[in-house]
C-alpha cells in the first residue's frame, strides 16, 4: 500500500512536470500529440497498478507495449518529453515478471522514444545520431539498475522464503520435541504405576486372598490381622496415587533409604512370609535423592518378581557404595530361575533397565533355571549421573 502511494506521488509529478513542458512551447499539433502520449502513459500505468504487487506475463506485455507507443508518440509531438523516460523505465521494471521481460521491455520503451524523436525533429545524421545515443545509454542504463534492483529484491525474496520455511521448521522440530516429551513423560508414568500402584495392588489381592481364605477356615484373628495390613497397604497406595498426581518421587525428601528399604522390606515379609536378609544398609547414608529413588524403585521390581515368579524361600539384598562412588544393589534369591536365553523379559525388567539407564547406571540380570536369579544394579557417583531419575 505504501509502495504504490509513493508510486502514484512520483508519476503525478513527472505528469505536471511533462505537461508544463509541452504547455511550455511547440505548436498547437504537437501539443495535442504529445498529451495525447501523456494521456495514454497514464492510462497504461492505471492498467498497470494493480500489478505492481504482483506481476503477471501477458498482461504485462501488452502494457509494456502500450508505454513504448507512448513514448514514441509523446516524443514525436515534443521530443523535450524524453524526460518522462524516468518513470517509464522503472515502471516496466516494476510489473516485468522476470529479469528478461524487464530487458525487453526497455529495448521497446527506447526504440519507442528513438522513433518519436526522429519523427519529431526529422530524419537528419545528427537528430539520428543524437536520438540514437540517447536511447542506447538510456536502456542501458535501465537495463543495469533494472537488473540490480530486479536481483537485489528476489534474492530478499529468496531470504524471507527461506526464513519463513527455517521458521516452520522449527515450529516442526518444536513440536516433535513436544511430542517426544509427551512419550517420554507417559513412559515415565507408565514406569511409575508399574512400580508403585501396580505392586502395591498386587499385594492388596493377596492380601484380600488371605483375608478371604482365613475367614472361610474360621480363623478370625488371622483374618482381622490380615484385613488391618489390607487397610495399611491400601493407605500407601493411596499415598503413592497422590504422590504420582503430584509427580513427586515415592522417597520422602526427609527419608533416609535405609528407613524406605526397612518398610518395604517389612511389608514384603509379611505379605509372603519368606526370608529375607538386608545386608549394610548403612553404607549409603547421605546418597543423592535421585539415585535414592532409582535403588527403592529397583529393589521393590525385584521383590515384586521374587513374588510372582521365582517361589523362593530366601533373599538377599545387599546394598553398598564403594571407594569410587558406585552405589551397587544386590538382590539374591534360591529360587526356580529362569533361562534367559528364552528371549521372556517382561516389562518390569525392561522398564528397571530404562531407569537404571537414566542414571548412566548399569543393570546385570544372572539366572539359570533351578539356580535362583541374581539382580545387580551399579550407579555412578552423582558427579557423573546425567539423566534424572524419575
Amino acid at each position: 500500500m505504501i509502495r504504490r502511494l509513493w508510486v502514484d506521488i512520483a508519476v503525478a509529478a513527472a505528469m505536471l512536470l511533462g505537461i508544463a513542458i509541452v504547455v511550455g512551447g511547440g505548436d498547437r499539433g504537437g501539443i495535442v500529440v504529445a498529451l495525447s502520449g501523456l494521456a495514454l502513459l497514464l492510462i497504461a500505468y492505471v492498467c498497470a497498478r494493480p500489478m505492481l504487487a504482483a506481476p503477471t506475463g501477458p498482461r504485462a506485455g501488452w502494457i509494456v507495449a502500450v508505454i513504448a507507443v507512448s513514448f514514441g508518440v509523446m516524443t514525436w509531438g515534443s521530443p523535450s518529453l524524453a524526460t518522462m523516460q524516468v518513470i517509464g523505465y522503472p515502471l516496466v521494471w516494476m510489473i516485468s515478471p522476470r529479469i528478461r521481460a524487464g530487458v525487453v521491455g526497455s529495448c521497446a520503451v527506447g526504440v519507442g522514444m528513438f522513433a518519436g524523436t526522429v519523427g519529431g525533429l526529422g530524419w537528419s545524421g545528427d537528430v539520428l545520431r543524437d536520438a540514437g545515443t540517447i536511447a542506447v545509454l538510456s536502456v542501458a542504463f535501465a537495463i543495469v539498475m533494472g537488473w540490480w534492483i530486479t536481483s537485489t529484491a528476489e534474492y530478499g525474496e529468496e531470504r524471507a522464503r527461506l526464513v519463513d520455511e527455517l521458521t516452520s521448521a522449527q515450529h516442526e522440530v518444536a513440536a516433535l520435541h513436544r511430542d517426544k516429551g509427551m512419550s517420554d513423560e507417559r513412559e515415565r508414568i507408565a514406569r511409575e504405576i508399574h512400580d508403585t500402584l501396580a505392586q502395591t495392588l498386587a499385594g492388596l489381592v493377596i492380601l484380600a486372598e488371605q483375608a478371604g481364605r482365613r475367614s472361610r477356615q474360621g480363623d478370625s484373628s488371622g483374618a482381622a490381622s490380615t484385613t488391618a495390613r489390607l487397610e495399611s497397604v491400601a493407605r500407601e497406595a493411596l499415598d503413592e496415587a497422590r504422590a504420582l498426581v503430584a509427580r513427586t518421587a515415592a522417597v520422602p525428601s526427609d527419608d533416609a533409604l535405609e528407613a524406605a528399604i526397612e518398610r518395604l522390606v517389612a511389608r514384603f515379609r509379611d505379605d509372603t512370609g519368606l526370608e529375607i536378609l538386608v545386608r549394610s544398609p548403612r553404607d549409603v547414608v547421605g546418597l543423592d535423592r535421585d539415585r535414592q529413588v532409582v535403588i527403592l524403585r529397583c529393589l521393590q521390581e525385584a521383590l515384586s518378581n521374587v513374588r510372582r515368579h521365582a517361589h523362593a524361600d530366601r533373599v538377599v539384598i545387599d546394598v553398598s557404595r564403594d571407594e569410587d562412588g558406585v552405589v551397587r544393589l544386590v538382590v539374591q534369591d534360591d529360587g526356580r530361575g529362569f533361562d534367559r536365553d528364552a528371549g521372556t523379559v517382561g516389562y518390569g525388567l525392561e522398564g528397571m533397565r530404562d531407569r537404571v539407564a537414566l542414571a548412566n547406571g548399569v543393570l546385570e540380570v544372572r539366572s539359570a533355571p533351578g539356580s535362583g536369579t541374581t539382580l545387580s544394579v551399579a550407579l555412578p557417583a552423582a558427579s557423573m549421573t546425567i539423566g534424572r531419575a524419575r
